[in-house]
């Protein structure tokens, strides 16, 4: 696809070449006192509104010397109060890879992925019903605010087989010492292993805070666009086939979906004929006033200004676009009347579209009980969302909700207790009976016991609204659904100092709502459970050698609509460790199994996983070599992936595929090669 054709693409090259070329002087400090010149009035503010001095010439946040080639940031995500350090590790590629290893596509990245553990969806409220590409998307919830001295900039690049890349550029800056901004794009292309699968991802995010000087005012801005492009080809017409390969290529094999000719693997176009475009743009202000209490430290007979919030009025502001479009521009009927039982005779081409207007406005009141600790407060709110629905050029629809919101958190400043409670009551509107409420307790059980962290977690939420009439997608029974009770029941415990982490989750499931076809929805009046209990331990070897396993064990009762493998486990065995002063090296061996089950099906129509329960799938374990390296701010990842399709009885051919479901096979051997790369600018 041409550049110009890229949203934001223009404006990213524009910054690019500013952050590459910047001269960034010493950040600016509040002078107090009336001694302009002197050392000791050159002041900035920690999290709590506590002066940190610093000389003239230096840094804001850290004192250090500003000659130094070094840098202080740390970020918070939003809605947080807990500072983070950026991540420099490299033993696992998959803190840097969007999709983690508990997921699987549909064979190609990028197309509609599901994790292989139980996750049900636990939102109340309003859910236009799609979320087969959640894992490749900006996040409101995952967006970080960050504090720097220095701008810093991360640039990433990933290759993989058949033209897959994967491109990230972070950038983010303290302008003053009470306004920081960040940008983050992330374009991936995968152009598939069989027709009709290549995908395309377009993810943009800016992100602003700012203090008032007095640190009575403060404002987080936030923008997201994010686009999934993903064609799709309904699955083999003959997965059989996979076994006689005449050049050991799947893209050989004809599909269900889209028609012979019209399917291209051209990494530059990404244009769909046959599959779904979803959209989403989001702008979010949260904006604050605080009340609070004034104070002064006298240090070396200087006076500094201090600010305690006590009591504050926020308000957020949050507006969005959604878009969900199924196309199909090569329809042929034959093969829909065959394999999906659809009859769609005389049909050039087919659209299913629903596009969402989303105003949500949200009022609040904090008090602070502690001045000396921001992390603790207790908030109540409400709020007033405005919808707005168009599925065709006459049907629209109108909604609102008003729902009440509570919070109540509690760092303690010793770190020996967290506590997090938080509800929510929809009280009228579209939704009205929708609630949720969450808590959460974690405590330091000592420095070399670690953590224990327990909770409870309630979600009473109405049905997707894809399940409505006015939905333009296929769904043959649009009955009246009842309201899905979810409860979950949660325990962790981490050791930080033996690399242990033990964690367990009971699910109550009341009125799950699932697929059990391409175009037919069921609701399972019977109450079920699952149960799933994971172990992550690091064994050190050797001086050199590390092995890090991941157990994950999963169990239903009953003859509930729910397929999970009962194991999933990842293991590592890596050399690593410090050479040569500057290279940190990781290196070995890396395998992800889990056992036989009816995995689901899919259906491309609907954007939608749906339980099975005729056919079972059996893999074997996935073989992965890696290295994995840092040189000062670079690293390196290269990998050799799916090494288990080894078919021996073919010589040494990558043809023995593993199975996402019945009709979709994974990947064959897979090389990635990748970059990351961070410049203080």
């Amino acid at each position: 696809m041409r550049l110009a054709k890229r949203p934001f693409l223009g404006l990213l090259f524009l910054l690019m070449g500013y952050v590459l070329h910047a001269q960034t002087g010493p950040f600016r400090t509040r002078n107090f006192g009336g001694q302009s010149g002197s050392q000791n009035n050159s002041i900035s503010y920690d999290r709590n509104g506590r002066p940190v001095r610093s000389t003239p010439g230096s840094d804001s946040l850290k004192t250090r010397n500003s000659l130094a080639d070094s840098i202080t940031i740390f970020y918070r995500y939003f809605d947080s109060t807990r500072n983070r350090t950026i991540d420099s590790s490299i033993n696992d590629f998959y803190t840097r890879f969007p999709l983690p290893y508990q997921y699987h596509s549909l064979g190609n990245y990028g197309t509609a992925a599901q994790p292989l553990l139980f996750t049900p969806y636990m939102r109340p409220g309003f859910d236009a019903g799609f979320h087969a590409y959640d894992i490749y998307q900006f996040t409101i919830q995952q967006t970080k605010f960050y504090q720097t001295t220095r701008p810093y900039t991360e640039l990433a690049y990933l290759l993989g087989s058949k033209a897959e890349q994967l491109i990230n550029v972070l950038h983010t800056q303290n302008r003053k010492d009470n306004f920081n901004f960040s940008l983050e794009y992330r374009f991936s292309n995968a152009p598939g292993n069989v027709k009709n699968q290549n995908a395309s991802h377009n993810n943009f995010r800016f992100t602003s805070q700012y203090r008032s000087p007095n640190r009575k005012y403060g404002l987080f801005f936030i923008l997201l666009s994010n686009k999934a492009a993903s064609s799709e080809n309904g699955g083999l017409q003959n997965v059989k086939r996979l076994d006689s390969l005449s050049l050991n290529d799947p893209y050989e094999l004809e599909t269900r979906l889209g028609r012979s000719g019209a399917a291209s693997r051209n990494p530059f176009n990404t244009g769909v004929n046959t599959g779904n475009i979803y959209k989403e743009s989001t702008i979010l202000i949260r904006h604050f006033y605080d009340f609070g209490k004034k104070d002064s430290v006298v240090t070396d007979s200087t006076s500094y200004k201090i600010f305690y919030p006590r009591f504050r009025l926020e308000h957020t502001l949050r507006y969005s676009t959604n878009s969900y479009q199924f196309i199909d521009n090569a329809v042929d009927s034959f093969l829909y009347e065959r394999y999906f039982n659809r009859l769609v005779r005389n049909r050039v081409n087919i659209s299913y579209n629903d596009r969402w207007t989303n105003i949500t406005n949200q009022f609040s009141m904090l008090t602070f009980p502690d001045k000396n600790n921001q992390s603790q407060f207790i908030k109540a709110g409400i709020a007033l969302q405005n919808l707005s629905g168009r599925f065709d050029s006459v049907l629209r629809k109108n909604a609102y909700n008003i729902y009440a919101l509570g919070e109540y958190r509690n760092r303690t400043r010793n770190q020996v207790w967290d506590i997090e409670a938080r509800g929510e009551l929809y009280l009228n509107g579209f939704n009205a009976g929708d609630y949720e409420a969450w808590i959460s307790m974690k405590r330091l059980l000592g420095k070399k016991a670690g953590y224990l962290n327990v909770g409870f977690h309630n979600v009473n939420r109405s049905p997707s609204f894809l399940f409505d009439p006015l939905s333009r997608f296929p769904i043959n029974n649009r009955t009246n659904f009842g309201k899905e009770n979810t409860i979950h029941l949660f325990l962790n415990y981490e050791n930080p100092k033996n690399g242990l982490r033990v964690s367990g989750n009971y699910y109550v499931m009341n009125n799950y709502i699932y697929f059990d076809s391409f175009f037919h929805a069921k609701q399972e009046a019977t109450l079920f459970n699952v149960f799933h209990v994971s172990l992550e331990k690091r064994f050190k070897l050797a001086r050199y050698w590390n092995w890090y396993t991941e157990v994950h064990v999963q169990q239903k009762t009953g003859q509930s609509p729910v397929n999970i493998p009962s194991l999933l486990t990842r293991n590592r065995i890596a050399f690593e460790g410090n050479f040569f002063t500057n290279l940190f090296l990781s290196t070995g061996l890396e395998i992800r199994y889990h056992t036989a089950y009816k995995a689901d099906g899919y259906s491309p129509f609907v954007g939608r996983y749906f339980y099975q329960n005729t056919e079972t799938i059996s893999n074997r374990p996935d073989i992965n070599l890696f290295l994995h390296f840092r040189i000062k701010s670079f690293k390196g990842f290269v990998r050799f992936e799916n090494l288990n399709t080894l078919n021996t009885a073919k010589g040494f051919e990558f043809s023995k595929l593993n199975m996402v479901s019945s009709l979709y096979p994974s990947l064959g051997l897979w090389t990635r090669v990748g970059i990351w790369w961070n410049f203080i600018n």
